[in-house]
């Protein structure tokens, strides 16, 4: 997994190429937390995103709750149609914001 940051002013996008799973969802969560304060508003483009596990759709969930309770808007955004296969039957598409 490749993590490529982009700041538009306060805007953070996070384009992630490769795959999340067990191990990199952890890279991930760390890369969120570590930005966390020097953005206000957070978008995660998945164009190059292969392959979510649910331990990535976790570190997704608990990214939402945490910019919720903070008004932190959170967008998906480019999911191809494999990751929103994964997304759909996993329930995931109505709870998280994807455009």
């Amino acid at each position: 997994m490749e993590i490529i940051k982009n700041y538009n002013e306060k805007e953070l996008t996070l384009a992630i190429e490769g795959r999340i799973d067990t191990i990199t969802s952890q890279e991930l969560d760390k890369e969120i937390n570590a930005e966390s304060g020097n953005f206000d508003s957070l978008i995660m483009d998945l164009t190059d995103l292969e392959y979510i596990s649910s331990a990535g759709l976790r570190v997704l969930i608990a990214t939402q709750k945490k910019l919720k309770s903070d008004n932190i808007p959170f967008v998906i955004k480019n999911v191809n149609d494999t990751v929103g296969e994964i997304f759909r039957m996993s329930g995931f598409d109505k709870i998280l914001k994807i455009e």
